[in-house]
């Protein structure tokens, strides 16, 4: 299997959850239809805050050790890379304070993240003039697109600690995707591999009804 294919969806899904979403987004469930005040709360409109983290995903936890762990790059870029658990570590490493929303309307302040900058990959990747958007693959198969402009942030990390410990296998662990200023289903999970590309183009979700962006404060939960 190369970097680019696809990786088969593992197992049963849910498929009640993943119908319920489905009908979440053709019904435009928790749009409040206020987002154009909303930028200056901290609490985007439409969510409820926890003290927990929620466990949400297709069903399928991949059976990942970091000795077989692997994350590669590729597409529009000058140096396609793949990193090993250990050269993964040996990138800097940064520390972020940041609240995360989901979709599904909850919402959690003050996350401590661990991991490697995305300012950090663009840098050693070099994605060429024409890129402008990005393709996360994981290792359950899920696929999320992003604009470059999203990922090119101080606060976007290649996650693999949150509170001071490492990542749950639940939540992602040992990496997924931090990108707190959209909604977390962008936030991809077991993150193996991203490509860089000059066309966007739907992710698992985005293909289920949701929106191709997801800005929480502009409620672009459903496309």
């Amino acid at each position: 299997m190369t970097d680019n294919e696809e990786t088969p969806l593992l197992g049963q899904l849910k498929e009640k959850l993943i119908a319920a979403k489905e009908k979440w987004a053709r019904e435009g469930r928790s749009l409040t239809g206020q987002p154009d005040n909303a930028r200056h709360r901290r609490l985007p409109p439409g969510q409820r805050l926890v003290t927990d983290w929620p466990v949400l995903d297709l069903g399928v936890v991949p059976n990942l050790s970091t000795a077989d762990w692997a994350f590669s790059v590729g597409g529009l870029v000058e140096r396609p890379l793949k990193w090993s658990w250990d050269e993964f570590l040996a990138q800097p490493q940064l520390t972020v304070r940041c609240d995360i929303h989901c979709v599904t309307t909850w919402s959690r302040y003050d996350n401590d993240f661990t991991g490697v900058p995305a300012l950090h990959l663009l840098e050693v990747a070099r994605p060429r003039p024409e890129a402008r958007f990005l393709m996360l693959r994981s290792y359950d198969g899920y696929t999320a697109n992003l604009p470059l402009a999203d990922f090119a942030d101080d606060g976007v990390l290649l996650a693999h600690g949150w509170q001071g410990k490492p990542i749950s296998a639940e939540h992602g662990g040992p990496m997924r995707l931090l990108l707190p200023k959209l909604y977390l289903w962008k936030s991809a999970k077991w993150l193996r591999h991203i490509t860089f590309t000059d066309k966007d183009g739907p992710g698992y979700w985005e293909q289920r009804g949701y929106h191709m962006r997801g800005d929480p404060w502009k409620e672009e939960r459903y496309g």
